[in-house]
Parts: C-alpha cells; structure tokens; sequence
C-alpha cells in the first residue's frame, strides 16, 4: 500500500510541474552527471524538491548545482509570476537581499589588493562623517575588518521604520540616521549582525574608488565574472525579474510584495540575480593564482575571506570576510543567506571539494536554507565520491636510505629518520602518539628537504656529511642533532 500511495504522489506531483512549467539547463561539461550515483542523487532530490513546492503551495524556486568550474545541474520549479504563469527557470532573476553582501566584501577585498585600504584601518579614515554616539568608548576603533566581521557593536537596523513602508534613506539621510545611533556592544565582545555595517562600507567602496556603489560592483565584479544577468539597482521593469510573494495565508491567495530600491543602503542587500549568474560567482570561490580577468581576486585573498576571523561561542562555525564559515563533520563551508519581502535566498559552498548550491526562491516561505541542506546530504556526497582522484603512491629514492637512522638532540634524547610509505619522516619513539606526530620530509634538492608536518611545517632540514660522505647529522632552524653510531 506505502509503494502505491508513493507512486500516485508521484503522479500528482509530475502532473502539477508539467502544467506549472518547470525548467532545466545542463551544463555543456557533463562528466560528473555521467556518474549513476550522481545522477540518481539528483532525481531523488529534484523529486523531493518538486513535492516540497507541490505541498506547500509555494510560488518558485530555482536551484543551482556547481562543482568546480560548471553549474553541473540547475533546475527552476513553479513559477516566477503566478498570475502570468511564467515559468521560473535558472535563468530567472531574483532579488537576492543580503547575498548583496557578498559582493559588498568582495570589492572591499579587490581595493585592499589594489593598495587602496588596508582591513585594519579605522574606518573614520576613509569616511569623515563616520561619528556616532559610542557607548563604549574605551573599546577598540572601528576598523573595516570589524564591519566585515560583524564585530563592530553597530546596530542591526537604524531606528526608522524602512522595512514597514519599504522607502529606504538617501545618502543624505542615511549618515544623518548613522551620526544620531549608538553603538550597541562594545567592539569585538559578540557577534552580531548588522545592515548597517554593511551599508558604511557601501560608503567605503565610493570614498576610496571615487565611483559609485553600483559601478564599482559591476565593473569590477560582475562585467569579468560575466554576470550580466544581475544587477545592483534593478528595476521593476527588469524583464526576467522574479515577482516576489507574501507567505501563504490559509483560504487566501499570496499577496504580491512591493518591489523597493534600498537607495543609500544599497550594499546591505539591493542586488537581483540568477543562479546562473551566482553559479559563476561560487566558480571564483574553487579558483586559484594570480588575479587578472575573471579571476578578480587571486587565489590567497579568497582564502583569506574563507577562513574565520571571528569564531562564534560554540566553535563550530563563525565569521569569514562577508561570508559565514561553518564545519559540518569534516567539511568546512563558506555560506550566506537572505531575505527580504518577497525573496529568500540561500548560497552555501565547500572550497576544499568545490562543491556549492544556490537556492532562489519568490516566497517569503521558500525555506532555501532546507532545500539546500537536502542537496547538501543528498547530492554533496556522491560528488565528492565520483571526483575523488586517487594519488599515485609516493615513490623514495634508493638514495635516502643512507639518511636513515637514530639521531640524537644535544640532551641525548632520540630522532629516528624512517622511510614510511615510500616518505622519508622523523618520529619521535618518545612520543604518546608517533604515527601522528611524524614530520614527513619532501625532497627539494642535494641533501636538503621541506618538513610538511607540526610546528615545524614549511622549514627546511639538511642532512650534513662528514669528510668521509657519510651522513653526519641534522641541520634545522634553531637546532641541531648528531647521527648515533
């Protein structure tokens, strides 16, 4: 009886999308949808997802598969406006609210490359009005660093009510609304959020360039990452421009939401997207090198905006430059979310598995964040199994057997140099743990090698000679030790 109910839950679903008019796009590079535990991953969770729109009654959603440098798979359900029935595709823009953030942290990271600013300025260096009522004076300045972190005890919103009527300030206004707040906590004390820590570095952006907001971001960012469906002030003309919807009340149908321009708050979350268009900003997150063309940061800088900077009570999780940084078992993830009145949005990725997920959707109940972590538990792990590349075994020179041996520190406790798995290692036989504790040695030239491993990671060694050829010692930063005879 369950597979029978099943089955006809199938059908209903099937035959509510082809009459909604769902959306796919493959990508031209399809080697890892070859996969068939790849490709069954997918069916189960674009099933899930076609019954979780069914059930729920929701407008439209689109969703993005990216590893590495392809949007393997994306897919868009319902519709983009309800009462046109248009389709939502993946090529459909929606408003993407605090995902605005991102690209708010990356222009701020392109001008620090450039020579522009430094992370550590204080952020009253490059803003002359930047004063406000500080309640606690006695912590530290202000700094770029701090608004990118959320760190810097400012507000989460002004005390106006913007978010009501949905009319946002003018510049003028704005700093007016700044220069009259407080700050709430003192710096670097707790994370928490805040718009209008974003929105001062909006202001940063223009001061230091001398360009606006909006022509900063797309010349800088979205022009080279050939994101030319987004845009940072768009419009409601905007032709492919998701409508967006209230929550689903019970006997009522949705409400449309007001399309808005957060004016001067444009760098807190004004843009619209696709998940086309993101699939190529989450592409940038798995690259590498030197930056030039669409590779707008080098590799190091997106590292660095990676990994935390302020590291949430639980340890679990915590603050990257703009993005939210979380360990799930052993996976780090680089992840941010939004909403405003009509949109949620959702955009997670793993670097060190170029894996990502985009998640748009028109309905103040679209729930992205779920729908992503199902592709997370469904999908996430079948990719990684199918692009996992197993290394060629380690290959010792004959040579490095006559490094081999006890070697003794000047107190006349012991080193053994081992060859383990074709690796020439010191082990400490003193050790609780020696396996662990090993240093592996990489070969770099004559008697010289690099430990990989411990405190002593990137130093190098050399093995010395007497007059005789025969290894001697041990040279290394700081020490030395004698071969035992």
């Amino acid at each position: 009886m369950r597979c029978r109910k099943l089955q006809s839950t199938i059908v209903v679903v099937t035959i509510f999308f082809a009459v909604s008019g769902l959306w796919t796009v493959w990508s031209e590079s399809e080697s890892v949808l070859d996969n068939p535990e790849v490709q069954a991953a997918i069916d189960v969770f674009d099933a899930w997802v076609q019954h979780r729109l069914y059930q729920e009654e929701l407008p439209g959603v689109s969703v993005g598969i990216v590893y590495d440098q392809d949007l393997i798979w994306a897919k868009g359900y319902g519709y983009a406006n309800l009462e046109r029935k248009t389709p939502a595709t993946p090529s459909t823009a929606y408003r993407i609210a605090s995902l605005t953030k991102l690209f708010t942290a990356t222009a701020i990271l392109h001008l620090r490359d450039a020579g522009k600013l430094q992370l550590d300025d204080p952020v009253a260096k490059h803003l002359d009005w930047f004063h406000l009522n500080d309640e606690y004076s006695d912590s530290p300045i202000i700094t770029i660093r701090h608004l990118l972190t959320h760190s810097s005890g400012l507000p989460r919103e002004f005390e106006a009510l913007y978010w009501d009527d949905m009319e946002f300030p003018d510049r003028e206004t704005l700093i007016k609304m700044f220069q009259e707040s407080s700050t709430i906590l003192p710096r670097e004390s707790k994370f928490k959020y805040s718009n209008v820590a974003f929105n001062v570095l909006g202001f940063v952006v223009e001061a230091v360039s001398g360009q606006s907001y909006a022509k900063y971001v797309t010349n800088h960012i979205l022009n080279p990452l050939g994101m030319t469906s987004t845009s940072v002030t768009p419009s409601s003309e905007m032709s492919h421009l998701a409508t967006g919807y209230y929550s689903r009340r019970p006997g009522r149908s949705r409400e449309i939401a007001p399309f808005f321009d957060k004016k001067a708050a444009v760098a807190s979350g004004n843009m619209a997207s696709t998940v086309e268009d993101l699939a190529k900003f989450l592409s940038l997150q798995f690259r590498d090198g030197a930056a030039g063309g669409a590779q707008i940061l080098k590799g190091s800088t997106l590292k660095e905006m990676h990994r935390p900077h302020w590291l949430y009570d639980d340890w679990n999780g915590g603050r990257g430059l703009g993005w939210g940084v979380a360990r799930v078992s052993d996976q780090v993830r680089i992840q941010h979310g939004g909403s405003v009145p009509g949109f949620k949005s959702a955009i997670s990725a793993a670097p060190a598995d170029k894996f990502g997920v985009v998640v748009l959707t028109n309905g103040d109940d679209g729930k992205p964040g779920e729908i992503t972590a199902q592709a997370w538990t469904l999908i996430a792990p079948v990719v990684r199994k199918a692009t996992e590349t197993e290394e060629k075994p380690a290959q010792a020179d004959p040579s490095w057997m006559r490094f081999v041996g006890a070697y003794e520190w000047s107190d006349g406790s012991v080193m053994h140099v081992m060859l383990l798995n074709n690796e020439l290692s010191l082990v400490d036989p003193a050790s609780d743990d020696p396996w662990g504790d090993r240093v592996r040695l990489k070969y770099v030239s004559g008697n010289t090698f690099k430990m990989l491993d411990q405190w002593q990671e990137g130093e190098l060694i050399r093995f010395e000679e007497n007059d005789d050829r025969e290894v001697s010692g041990i040279i290394m930063p700081g020490y030395s030790l004698q071969r035992r005879r």
